[in-house]
């Protein structure tokens, strides 16, 4: 352990040293409470999107490495602003006439348009729920609704009232003149309509702990601040819910990072320190545009997984963090091979750099082998050539280039002959384009195919990349167009396997055939 530890307090792997940073808070004494609270949070205002898994898969990644470090307890906690008025209705939603009527009532007491829980916000709570169980996250859930009404955070709350003037210069001091007029931190929810209230305040008592306000209609009304009738705004819901429950990490998105002195500040005012907090890189869709949960566009967690395992995801999570990220449907296959390859080259490197390897954080140190003996995009190629129209039909290829695999014994394999068929036939087969050779790649072409045909040794990658790269060689330069010629012409694609792994696996004879209806034009 002591080793492990060593190693960690000088690995350069990023959640190492967010980990660093978080135990330098208690250098000289551990927290009172008892233990390190890592937080993150989510706004149910939509279906939960794969930027919110991702914020929870690094906190935990930041955890697992606090957790080798030192050995202070931890706790996760994943907070959902519930409490949130609904200021728009959701694209990606049923029955959306229903929800206009429901606008800037707090989520959870917005009817549920699927049908299937109590209000909007517990269906999104539940969404959000699953999707973190799939991936076997750690972590208490907390809803802002039950926070408010329970009285969790009735103390700081009336310290918010005593401090009222305190935090309204923080907050004047970032929002616009006439903004400045009407502004509150405290929002109420209106005892008749249930809507949460955008009104200036005529009096904050401190003494007994109330707000009075006029309504839209005029009528002056005075409610506690506590017990879930006023709800505070959300930055300084931000920096207020850190000093209720004593955060000490939270991470957020680039677009929240000018906030961060106001959520600080905040949260000081309240009697509270700030916590260490992680700005990352937002996710964008296929056009460059920021995932949005209300739009839903870029990649889900289920469209994912329906074309990859878990663990590939995690893989694209853990990349560079501080980058920002194209979330789109291309970057699947990439994730895929890229995940086997750390697995693979685990075992043999050095602790340290195992402590760098992606697969380590993934999988919390206790590393599975990968038995993917076919890469992904290789399954892909199979799929598109055989017309795959399921992973049985490629499981005949596969047995024929290592025998002793099985679906029982290779799972990691058999669910990525699943999902290399589905995404074949959803994202491949649409785009494929073939083209008839030019003279120069049917003479080459030729030359390869009658070469395959006299072959009669082993049907070994290396042996028949051999083959392909000679006869490209002298008559190619560069010698990628060659490769080239062989993916547009054979593959319909501008880009391929290394081919003479292709051919060990599809087959000699297979693949003189498949030449042969390219030089007959039967493909383009």
């Amino acid at each position: 352990m002591s080793e492990l530890r060593d190693a960690a307090m000088n690995s350069k792997a990023w959640p190492f040293e967010e980990a660093r940073r978080v135990l330098k808070r208690y250098e000289k004494a551990p927290p009172e409470k008892g233990y390190v609270l890592f937080e993150t949070g989510y706004g149910p205002s939509g279906l939960p999107h794969i930027g919110t898994f991702g914020e929870v898969l690094r906190t935990t990644m930041i955890r697992r490495a606090f957790e080798v470090i030192s050995d202070i307890p931890t706790r996760l906690i994943c907070f959902s602003d519930d409490l949130d008025g609904m200021r728009k209705v959701p694209g990606n939603v049923p029955d959306r006439e229903m929800l206009m009527e429901h606008l800037q009532k707090p989520l959870t007491s917005v009817p549920d348009p699927f049908g299937t829980h109590e209000s909007f916000g517990h269906h999104n709570n539940a969404m959000l729920r699953r999707f973190l169980d799939t991936f076997g996250f750690e972590y208490e859930f907390y809803s802002a609704t039950e926070f408010y009404r329970s009285g969790q955070f009735d103390a700081v709350l009336l310290r918010a009232a005593e401090r009222y003037d305190a935090i309204m210069k923080i907050m004047l001091q970032s929002l616009r003149e006439e903004r400045q007029q009407t502004y509150s931190i405290f929002l109420p929810i209106h005892p008749e309509t249930g809507r949460v209230l955008y009104v200036p305040m005529k009096e904050v008592n401190a003494k007994d702990g109330t707000i009075t306000f006029d309504d839209e209609t005029g009528r002056e009304w005075t409610l506690p601040v506590t017990g879930g009738n006023v709800k505070l705004q959300w930055k300084p819901d931000f920096g207020a819910r850190w000093a209720a429950l004593g955060v000490d990490f939270e991470m957020y998105g680039k677009d929240h990072s000018t906030n961060t002195p106001i959520y600080d500040g905040i949260c000081r005012a309240l009697g509270a320190p700030a916590p260490e907090h992680f700005t990352y890189e937002l996710f964008l869709d296929e056009s460059g545009q920021k995932i949005s949960k209300s739009s839903g566009n870029g990649v889900s967690i289920d469209q994912w997984l329906t074309y990859a395992a878990t663990e590939s995801l995690s893989y694209f999570m853990y990349q560079k963090p501080k980058t920002a990220k194209r979330m789109h449907f291309d970057v699947i296959p990439k994730a895929v091979d890229e995940y086997h390859q750390q697995l693979r080259a685990f075992p043999d490197q050095t602790l340290e750099q195992q402590l760098a390897n992606p697969v380590w954080h993934i999988h919390g140190g206790n590393v599975p082998e990968s038995r993917m003996v076919v890469p992904f995009s290789m399954l892909l190629n199979l799929a598109s050539v055989s017309a795959a129209k399921d992973k049985e039909t490629l499981w005949g290829f596969i047995r024929r280039y290592a025998p002793d695999a099985r679906p029982e014994t290779h799972a990691d394999l058999d669910a990525a002959a699943g999902h290399a068929v589905r995404y074949y036939e959803d994202f491949v087969a649409p785009e494929k384009v073939y083209r008839a050779p030019s003279d120069l790649e049917r003479e080459a072409l030729m030359d390869l195919r009658d070469q395959l045909a006299a072959y009669d040794g082993p049907a070994e990658d290396e042996a028949l990349q051999s083959i392909v790269y000679a006869v490209g060689r002298d008559r190619f330069d560069p010698l990628r167009d060659w490769f080239k010629a062989l993916y547009e012409v054979l593959l319909g694609a501008s880009q391929g396997p290394r081919f003479g792994g292709f051919i060990a696996l599809y087959g000699v004879a297979e693949t003189v055939a498949l030449i042969d209806k390219g030089l007959a034009g039967e493909l383009s």
